[in-house]
């Protein structure tokens, strides 16, 4: 392709300029990079790791296991080992906890995604047969919440 082929001012940028020396395209990529722009990423990426341990770094404190389902709810510490049948409209979920890990067993749903979608133990993680009506997830333990009257909500005033 020759120069003449180039549309005009295509190429002006990275052309030597009287009185001006001539820059590599990576020298000139670096030149626009300014101390703010510097100071501005690393406050950004600060925020960002500071966030992610906020919500997944590793939580001291004990963990339970709330299992939802029709039926009724079930509260396990995750230190047990529990294998739990929920009945449901399609018939009965089993929940596994061991090793604190809780997966899901068996299921009478056709699509099965319970099952594969493994096991879980961290906080905030949760699994659901959503065909069965049954919602498994894990918590934190707040010792707060272990008073009497402490676990009413606004409805009931």
């Amino acid at each position: 392709m020759s120069k003449s082929a180039v549309p005009e001012g295509y190429l002006r940028s990275f052309e030597p300029r009287q009185g001006i020396p001539s820059l590599t395209k990576q020298q000139a990529v670096f030149v626009r990079v300014r101390l703010l722009d510097l100071v501005i990423f690393c406050l950004t990426a600060a925020v960002t790791l500071f966030c992610a341990l906020l919500v997944y770094g590793k939580n001291t404190s004990s963990l339970k296991l709330v299992i939802q389902g029709k039926s009724g709810n079930w509260v396990y510490p995750m230190e047990a080992a529990v294998l739990v049948d929920i009945a449901g409209p399609l018939g009965n979920t089993t929940v596994e906890l061991k090793d604190r890990q809780v997966r899901v067993v068996a299921s009478p749903c056709t699509n099965q995604t319970c099952i594969s979608s493994g096991g879980i133990h961290n906080r905030g993680q949760w699994l659901a047969c959503l065909p069965n009506g049954v919602f498994v997830s894990v918590e934190p333990v707040n010792a707060e919440a272990n008073k009497p009257g402490d676990n009413l909500d606004a409805a009931v005033w």
